[in-house]
């Protein structure tokens, strides 16, 4: 990945940087509002009937917004997914933008809300057994679906890319701009130029260590989403993951695109560059691909370097925890704007400003957990975690929970919950995660028999008060 190393070199890389939520909009959510996904109230896909919410909870405001009144250009260009009641220019972007916005979110969603039955007369859903393509996951009564292949511009993200080159040639330099660049990929299903795959020899193509897991002591889900990727044998998986780099590598060709411009223009120096993903992929890791409820690292694990715009620490890797929550106050607080505001009873941010990590500095009592949440994609299911440099902790309210020793498992191969020697860290993780959820306003202190079902409830952490 040259433009990333090219980066890297210039900027500060954060080497644990995690999503809250494996998700798109959620996590998407986050980001632009530095906030939980039990705070902002996004939970899953905003575009269908039944997501759980198809906007943002009233009086949450994005960092876009503060920027737009400090008098900066504000420009986005790409995927938005944080809300289908609202685009980016009701959020303080604009009016440059594209695609272009008409006041409701819809030139991302790919299919017709659940619940609209009219896409059973299609002609491309499979009806009957038959055999399979090379790369495809056979699925009666559903679309067909091929994991990888060949596309000359995969979700149209070379367009999104050409807008923002064509906007970075026309900024002024005498006033501040915020570009957003969102590109979908690298993204499910793995399509990409075939000059791409090049890159990557068939036979240096290796599986993870986890991809033998049958996951026999983990949750059934896991083990059901894991059968439809089983379709695929060992090298097709390996084809699998040949064009899921080649895609990484194609989105790193397209930011490349962009610093060659800054660059041209000067505009370097006085420019903050961030590379992010939304989320991260299993890819092949418990034989599992793209994102979803299986609780793993791979799913929330996130690539994350700033750079350029003067900043001191070049060439740092940081190891502390960071979180897409923190962006927003790092933002405001390198633009100099940056409050300490309370909203609706609450502070503003639960995210923390990285601009000490990039002056070189480490913040006194930075967060040593991380913490997750995901109410599901569309397959519904709550569930809750928590990493620590030792541990990791599942609950899932739809099945047994998990815990993961990560001092001698670090690939989560066996799950050790029922383990009395863990009982006293199990016990100490569940009062951390029932503190976390308690301070971020979490929905889940419900003590009805037949929902109560973690293995210690709320009461643990009594005494502990909000800030």
């Amino acid at each position: 990945m040259p433009n990333l190393e090219r980066l890297k070199r210039h900027g500060v890389t954060f080497q644990e940087a995690y999503c809250p939520s494996p998700h798109c909009c959620p996590s998407r959510a986050s980001f632009f509002s530095g906030l939980y996904p039990s705070e902002h109230g996004i939970w899953n896909n905003i575009d269908l009937a039944d997501a759980f919410s198809h906007g943002l909870n009233e009086g949450i405001r994005l960092f876009s917004e503060d920027l737009k009144e400090a008098g900066y250009q504000m420009y986005f260009s790409g995927k938005w997914h944080v809300s289908a009641e609202e685009g980016p220019g009701d959020r303080g972007f604009g009016p440059w933008i594209y695609p272009p916005q008409e006041g409701r979110y819809k030139q991302w969603k790919k299919t017709p809300f659940m619940g609209d039955w009219d896409w059973l007369l299609e002609d491309d859903y499979i009806t009957e057994v038959r055999g399979r393509g090379d790369g495809e996951i056979s699925r009666v009564g559903f679309p067909p679906y091929t994991q990888y292949g060949v596309k000359e511009n995969p979700f149209g993200d070379g367009d999104v890319v050409s807008c923002a080159e064509d906007w970075l040639e026309k900024v002024s330099e005498e006033e501040p701009f915020c570009m957003y660049v969102g590109t979908l990929g690298p993204h499910d299903p793995y399509f990409v130029p075939e000059e791409y795959l090049d890159l990557y020899p068939d036979e240096s193509m290796e599986l993870p260590v986890s991809w033998t897991d049958r996951m026999l002591d983990k949750p059934n889900l896991y083990r059901r989403t894991r059968e439809r990727f089983d379709q695929l044998d060992e090298t097709e998986q390996k084809r699998s993951l040949k064009h899921y780099l080649a895609f990484c590598s194609y989105e790193d060709a397209l930011f490349g695109r962009l610093l060659d411009v800054l660059e041209r223009r000067n505009l370097l120096e006085n420019t903050v560059v961030l590379y992010v993903s939304d989320h991260g992929d299993y890819a092949g890791a418990h034989g599992l691909w793209t994102k979803g409820l299986p609780c793993f690292k791979e799913a929330y694990h996130i690539c994350s370097v700033m750079g350029y715009g003067g900043i001191k620490a070049e060439g740092a890797v940081i190891g502390h925890r960071v979180s897409l929550l923190d962006y927003a106050p790092t933002f405001l607080d390198l633009a100099g704007i940056l409050k300490a505001d309370v909203i609706a009873g609450r502070q503003r941010f639960s995210g923390y400003s990285l601009k000490p990590f990039l002056e070189g500095r480490i913040p006194e009592n930075w967060r040593e957990e991380t913490y997750t949440q995901s109410n599901g994609n569309e397959c519904y299911g709550i569930q809750r975690s928590i990493f620590t440099d030792e541990y990791h902790l599942v609950f899932n309210g739809f099945d047994y929970d998990e815990l993961y020793d990560l001092r001698k498992d670090p690939d989560c191969m066996k799950n050790v919950i029922e383990e009395q020697q863990y009982e006293t860290v199990i016990y100490d993780l569940y009062r951390k995660l029932w503190r976390f959820a308690y301070l971020h306003r979490d929905a889940l202190g419900d003590p009805y028999i037949t929902t109560a079902l973690a293995r210690y409830g709320p009461g643990i952490i009594r005494g502990v008060k909000r800030e």
